[in-house]
């Protein structure tokens, strides 16, 4: 038995990925939420498998929760870094307190998780979600600096954890994801029509998961229909 690790996972894609590794998969499932009510009905259907963890990975004593919980569980196989905040917002008006709550989210957090859980890993494979915005040389779209700065941040720090663990057992991969029907993606386009369903996207996730490992590492894979 080994474990999957998903932060952001109360809802939307992250709670598809959760249903996903639960009725498609053997894991043991952790999840990671600030929410922990939410689970209610997959705990019911998960026979066992699933471990919810509330806890704020943006602080140090959420991270600490984290990995006590899953020290107690089968080794870690899989991370994937889902939780992510979205600002939408002029650049000439963000404040310094928003931009360091979007980086804190979407960058420190998966730095400092995956290097406190590094000890309970087992040849894992480690998963990003990014965002087609943060790719260079995509289109990219205004108000939405700090969210596509602090993406295309995560998508370099994909490269380098590659890198630093090439001689591991380890692999390090990022999914930049398009439009999937999200309340984050409908923050940043009102009224657009989002080309993925949360259900769709984590199918192709789920298998991405067990399959990527053996045939790439270090990759940041654009995941879109559509722009945006």
């Amino acid at each position: 038995m080994r474990t999957v690790c998903i932060t952001g996972s109360s809802r939307g894609l992250g709670y598809a990925l959760i249903e996903r590794f639960l009725s498609d998969t053997e894991f043991q499932v952790a999840a990671v939420t600030r929410n922990a009510g939410s689970f209610d009905g997959l705990s019911a259907n998960g026979q066992g498998r699933l471990k919810v963890i509330e806890a704020d990975i943006c602080q140090p004593d959420g991270v600490q929760t984290v990995n006590d919980h899953l020290a107690k569980m089968p080794p870690l196989a899989v991370l994937i870094h889902n939780a992510g905040e979205l600002l939408f917002k002029s650049f000439a008006e963000i404040t310094a307190n928003e931009l360091r709550s979007v980086y804190e989210i979407n960058v420190f957090a998966p730095f400092l998780l995956t290097q406190k859980l590094l000890p309970l890993m087992r040849a894992a494979h480690v998963i990003n979600i990014s965002s087609v915005g943060g790719v260079q040389g995509s289109m990219k779209f205004g108000g939405l600096s700090a969210y596509s700065s602090s993406k295309a941040a995560l998508n370099c720090l994909t490269e380098m954890w590659s890198e630093e663990f090439k001689d591991t057992d380890h692999v390090f991969n990022c999914l930049a994801l398009g439009s999937v029907e999200t309340e984050m993606f409908k923050t940043a386009f009102p009224g657009v029509p989002a080309s993925s369903s949360p259900s769709d996207m984590a199918s192709y996730i789920v298998n991405f998961a067990q399959e990527a490992p053996s045939v790439m590492r270090g990759k940041i894979i654009s995941l879109s229909r559509s722009n945006p």
